[in-house]
């Protein structure tokens, strides 16, 4: 089982919270109150946002957080490399020099192109698409493809 840790979940969820209203300014409080997490933790993850300028935070008694780019322009793996850093699928793909198999390790190489593969499936989703309401709808509810030009209805077997 592949799992991000808990704090990149919540980071996504925190900057989900914040594309979802780009327009508006919060504390950390009024977002630990909306998104129902620790006021502790949410103040942690957006300075981890904010170091790696996702966030963009004013002080003061009207200030507050809010995103620094537009929700489209800020993925997934972003969030989660602001929080965990690196992403890797296996301790030793990430560092290398702590595991003493890496010289010979015949599965070493394969982790790097498996990485690789996550890193864009989760570059590949935005904000904006985390918080559209069928940014993963199924299959079914996509719509149908259009016939090849040149081949009309009729003409396809049946």
């Amino acid at each position: 089982m592949i799992i991000l840790s808990k704090l990149a979940d919540y980071g996504v969820i925190v900057a989900s919270h914040l594309a979802a209203h780009p327009e508006r300014q919060e504390t950390a409080t009024a977002i630990a109150a909306a998104t129902r997490l620790p006021p502790a933790t949410v103040a942690k993850l957006l300075k981890a946002l904010a170091h790696a300028g996702l966030v963009s935070a004013t002080r003061g008694a009207a200030g507050g957080y809010r995103l620094a780019r537009l929700p489209a322009a800020i993925s997934v793996a972003q969030v989660v490399a602001a929080i965990d850093g690196d992403i890797g699928m296996t301790q030793c793909s990430v560092h290398a020099e702590d595991c003493e198999r890496t010289t010979y390790c015949p599965t070493r190489p394969h982790w790097a192109a498996i990485n690789r593969a996550v890193g864009a499936a989760l570059s590949a989703i935005s904000l904006a698409e985390m918080i559209g309401p069928l940014a993963f709808a199924p299959v079914m509810f996509a719509e149908p493809a259009a016939p090849r030009a040149g081949i009309l209805m009729d003409e396809l077997p049946r």
